[in-house]
């Protein structure tokens, strides 16, 4: 009888559906998170699902204390992307959240230190703040905030040499380590990057600046043949960076001229799309 009893109790209870998304929580949850826009900080637009800039979160959330008591990674894909429910403790936490496009999962050591899989840097989103817990459920929708600038190289040849197979782009000055509770990058970082041959002739790069008006100390353009060899080699010196930025140089690489660090005297500020909050211009 009491196997019964309690056969009919539990067909009699009912799942816990979160009321934003209508999916089902686990029935111990008491802290739902939803990770639903980003901060767009000169427009008046309506905020884009950050789950369409993003394919992965990253949360990690810390005591009082500063240790690290639970994380959650999810990816695009997965059928709970962009909500997570937490079973906590009551008490006052900091919380952390990293939206980014890598091939793997951010490691956030501390309120104050993120790393990337081998150090690239996407375009990437951010949380920090405080999270207090009571017995009761609770839900949250977080605003995340962009946490890098992104450096445009739009060329404007004709035609690329048919020798080039791809650009390399090394550059100083910025960060590919990031303080959540700072907001900017932390570390001095050396960066890499290499893109294949645009058809469009625009290739786009991110960094985390320090500041909020940082520069890159040092922007090596390299166009390399199948063999890394050398074709054409152009750098730029104390390149404006800004967080939520767009740095657009425009101009022919591969025309005369030994490229040097000249990037002409002209600046300009456009209207970007929503994604960011300007577009900052120069010609080289």
């Amino acid at each position: 009888m009491y196997i019964v009893l309690a056969l009919l109790l539990a067909a009699c209870e009912k799942p816990i559906i979160d009321e934003k998304t209508g999916k089902e929580i686990p029935a111990d949850a008491n802290v739902i998170l939803h990770f639903t826009q980003y901060q767009q900080e000169a427009f008046t637009r309506a905020a884009t699902d950050i789950t369409n800039l993003c394919s992965r979160l990253n949360i990690a959330i810390f005591d009082a204390e500063g240790t690290k008591v639970k994380t959650v990674a999810q990816k695009e894909g997965d059928a709970s992307y962009g909500t997570v429910a937490l079973s906590l403790a009551a008490g006052t936490y900091r919380l952390v959240v990293i939206a980014h496009n890598c091939d793997g999962s951010a490691t956030i050591t501390s309120t104050e230190k993120v790393t990337f899989p081998n150090n690239k840097v996407t375009d990437t989103f951010f949380y920090y703040g405080t999270l207090v817990v009571t017995d009761a459920l609770q839900s949250y929708d977080l605003t995340l905030t962009r946490a890098v600038a992104m450096f445009r190289l739009v060329l404007t040849d004709e035609s690329v040499p048919s020798k080039v197979a791809k650009l390399k782009f090394y550059y100083l000055g910025g960060s590919s380590t990031f303080s959540p509770k700072a907001g900017y990058g932390c570390v001095n970082s050396k960066q890499t990057e290499i893109r294949p041959v645009s058809t469009d002739g625009i290739y786009e790069i991110f960094t985390m600046p320090h500041t909020e008006e940082d520069v890159l100390t040092k922007l090596t353009v390299t166009a390399l043949d199948a063999n890394d060899n050398i074709i054409k080699e152009r750098t730029f010196e104390n390149v404006p960076i800004t967080r939520n930025q767009v740095t657009r140089y425009t101009g022919s690489f591969f025309g005369s001229g030994g490229g040097g660090g000249e990037t002409g005297s002209g600046t300009f500020r456009l209207t970007a799309d929503p994604d960011w909050d300007a577009v900052n211009g120069y010609t080289f």
